[in-house]
């Protein structure tokens, strides 16, 4: 008798991908239902090549009610698979950018990509005023808590240390993009 030894999942990120292919797989459902259960906002901090993106691709395949993918885990019967969140994702893990102007541009492509994604159409406001509109028009489409996603949330700042005002500059552009969060 042969027994069939999974594939460990180096550099996949998708949860998705993981569990489709029948990777090796440690259930983190128990950590993301105890987080979900006793909070409001998170700031998930850990080493580089830690999981950190994987973990943040299993929230958003949780709340957006993708069922099948955790048949199996932990969080399967404790989860309420009738509510579908809306996810805005962003993610700043890709390329590198080096003045304040690439990442606005950064900031409206991602800003884009959900509006398209979650079928919600935003005025042309500032980038600030946009992700505004973008959760409020979310959650009235959907009917549910828009969840926001942040991968790699402040790369444009460390990309730039060696030139302070630019960093300086990331760290505002940043600052206004997050402030949103905060006010939503």
């Amino acid at each position: 008798m042969t027994l069939a030894r999974r594939i460990l999942p180096i550099g996949i990120q998708t949860f998705a991908q993981i569990a489709c292919e029948d990777y090796y797989y440690v259930d983190k459902t128990p950590f993301a239902h105890r987080l979900i259960e006793r909070g409001k906002y998170y700031f998930l901090s850990r080493p580089r090549r830690f999981g950190k993106s994987l973990f943040l691709d299993t929230l958003k395949e949780l709340f957006e009610g993708n069922e099948p993918l955790f048949r199996g885990l932990y969080i399967h019967d404790r989860w309420d698979w009738s509510a579908r969140h809306p996810v805005i994702r962003l993610s700043f893990a890709d390329g590198v950018l080096q003045s304040r102007a690439e990442l606005d541009e950064k900031i409206g492509e991602l800003l884009d990509y959900n509006q398209q994604r979650l079928g919600v159409k935003c005025e042309p406001y500032s980038l600030s005023g946009r992700f505004s509109q973008l959760i409020r028009l979310a959650r009235e489409q959907h009917g549910q808590r828009v969840v926001v996603l942040v991968d790699e949330y402040d790369k444009p700042i460390p990309d730039n240390l060696t030139d302070r005002d630019t960093a300086l500059a990331m760290r505002e552009g940043l600052r206004n993009l997050y402030s949103v969060i905060k006010d939503a």
